[in-house]
């Protein structure tokens, strides 16, 4: 199974729109046009089709996490939390 299709496989299990994958991978600071993006969803044979990199297809990961699950507190704000929750 190749990034494309982990990619793709995700994309349609979560529904996710190319706006939604641009923005995912906004929240890694990682920027990509939606035609860029498009080139990965296109049948191998296409002469326009991508390979997704391990780069991308990582930074998707990590952007998809904050996506669904927020970013991570910073260090000490657990801490502060807990103590008042006390």
């Amino acid at each position: 199974m190749t990034n494309n299709d982990i990619l793709k496989k995700l994309r349609v299990a979560l529904k996710l729109r190319d706006d939604d994958i641009v923005k995912i991978l906004e929240l890694v600071d990682f920027r990509i046009s939606k035609s860029e993006l498009g080139a990965f969803f296109r049948s191998e044979d296409h002469p326009k089709y991508m390979e997704c990199g391990d780069q991308i297809l990582r930074n998707f990961l990590n952007g998809l996490i904050i996506h669904l699950r927020g970013p991570m507190p910073k260090k000490g704000e657990n801490k502060v939390q807990k103590k008042r929750n006390d």
